[in-house]
């Protein structure tokens, strides 16, 4: 049970920062607001840690809004070597999707649709991936009930649950299974409140202008003061901005961009339709069904040299890639006008110093603490399905090399805020929809008074809410982070005024 007030607002932001004041001393500071940040906050809140979390933007406001949506078992790590990682994704994907955020989770099913000619020799070698990453499913201990076992599957089922596959040449499939996020913006929001439920002070818009192992020079972005915490561990979770804080992390960002199209446009399936990329073995697009009427197409894999943007930008090779790919097996080729938005992120991958210069898509998704000379722990690389076995090493390294006694991390068996079984998820009073976003919490939404509704079928309540509960201060934490219909152009200036209202009805809203 989690303790303590979980509401972020700017009421309790404002009054956290006044709290602190200048030269206050707490046991951890935390740089970054994305995934890793969060699961460091939570861990060392939930073992009786003072935390403070600072965010120079908003939570999720990076990396771990710009996902695949996806908590994955570990396939492709088999398919390199990388079996320790392999493991830790499946058994990390079996605490979230049973334990901590049943809620946020979905089984989804993956349809890899086999052509002639190579169909047979395709099939075998995929196949056998998938029966190997069924194999991690059960070390994990995951239910088959809950992500079934993989198997070939005729043409006609392919095509029934892929309606815009081709026909041509088609001779069947395989389906496979994983998890899905219902959003990767929601998990870090979930994880940040259930931190400050145990007292962690989350402050979003504060920004680290200085750090060293015991101190941390803070600069308020909305009301323009400073102050300074000393602090007994100081942890830089900020990716791929991490060498910002200490020059000696050495990462090699790999850009990953993402296509939204209309679901329609691939007749409403509700599968991940999956498409080997021309020219490798284990690297593929594939589409992942999303709210909002909308499906995403990823993946790129491909090396972003250069200063790191705050919001990375697709090329427009990365988007013709994926869409001549995806429409070698659509009967129906997809076209530039069918791309809707454009997303990409940056993945903060780990270079070995004396390792050989090679693909991004090869380099390890392994993450490391490293300590800086000063003495700040960067907490880096990883992937969002591991982020809470990272916050735990995270945290276990900064308590041995800070003499922080602490007890053992309690968070692989703490549920979220608004997490409920599995099972009894249909008992909650409310619409689906809002259960799915946002589990025991949804009757809480759904009572809140009507106002003035956002496209797509965000409801004024879930707006309000983003700014009462969920630390929500503008209009663009409204509609890219907390409800994502900022991913389209259209579907965001449609939803400004509702945005608007929003912030001026919600309690601690402005």
């Amino acid at each position: 049970m989690i303790p303590g007030d979980t509401r972020l607002n700017a009421a309790r932001r404002a009054r956290e920062l006044e709290q602190l004041g200048d030269a206050a001393e707490v046991d951890v500071v935390v740089i970054g607001g994305g995934i890793t940040g969060a699961g460091l906050a939570l861990d060392a809140a939930s073992r009786g840690l003072s935390t403070v979390l600072v965010e120079r933007h908003d939570l999720a406001f990076g990396t771990s809004r710009w996902s695949s949506k996806l908590v994955h078992g570990g396939l492709r790590y088999l398919a390199s070597g990388q079996f320790g990682i392999a493991y830790e994704s499946a058994a990390e994907r079996h605490i979230l999707m049973t334990r901590t955020a049943p809620h946020l989770t979905r089984a989804v099913a993956q349809v890899m649709p086999l052509f002639a000619p190579g169909h047979r020799s395709r099939g075998a070698y995929v196949g056998a991936g998938y029966l190997l990453g069924d194999g991690l499913r059960r070390v994990a201990r995951t239910p088959g009930s809950l992500l079934r076992a993989p198997a070939p599957i005729d043409a006609d089922t392919v095509r029934a649950l892929a309606p815009a596959v081709r026909g041509a040449e088609l001779r069947g499939g395989l389906r496979g299974w994983d998890g899905q996020l219902i959003d990767d913006a929601r998990l870090v929001i979930a994880v940040a409140r259930t931190a400050a439920g145990f007292g962690a002070r989350i402050l979003t818009r504060v920004a680290a202008v200085r750090a060293a192992g015991d101190t941390v020079a803070l600069r308020d972005e909305r009301g323009g003061g400073a102050l300074t915490l000393r602090a007994r561990a100081v942890l830089n979770a900020t990716g791929v901005w991490a060498g910002d804080l200490d020059p000696d992390v050495l990462l090699r960002p790999s850009r990953g961009t993402h296509l939204v199209l209309d679901a329609a446009r691939l007749g409403g399936s509700d599968v991940s339709l999956t498409v080997p990329l021309p020219g490798s073995r284990n690297r593929v697009v594939f589409t992942v069904p999303a709210p909002h009427g909308r499906v995403y197409v990823g993946l790129t894999d491909v090396p972003a040299d250069g200063p790191v943007p705050d919001v990375p930008e697709p090329s427009e090779a990365e988007i013709a890639l994926l869409l001549d790919t995806l429409s070698a097996a659509l009967e129906l080729p997809l076209e530039r006008s069918d791309v809707l938005g454009a997303f990409a992120g940056l993945r903060p991958l780990l270079v070995d110093p004396g390792g050989a210069e090679g693909d991004t898509a090869d380099l390890s998704r392994r993450h490391a603490i490293l300590e800086s000379a000063d003495g700040v722990l960067s907490v880096v690389g990883g992937k969002l399905t591991t982020y809470r076995r990272m916050a735990q090493d995270g945290i276990d390294a900064a308590a041995a090399r800070r003499g922080l006694a602490v007890p053992a991390s309690p968070t692989r068996d703490l549920p979220l805020v608004g997490a409920w079984p599995r099972a009894r998820l249909d008992g909650i009073a409310a619409a689906p929809r809002l259960v799915r976003r946002y589990g025991t919490e949804a009757p809480r939404v759904a009572a809140l008074p009507e106002g003035r509704d956002a496209v797509r079928g965000v409801t004024a309540q879930e707006l309000v809410w983003a700014v009462a509960a969920e630390g929500a201060l503008t209009v663009d934490d409204l509609l890219d982070r907390r409800t994502r219909l900022g991913l389209v152009t259209g579907d965001r200036e449609a939803s400004l005024p509702a945005a608007e209202a929003a912030l001026d009805a919600a309690p601690s809203g402005r």
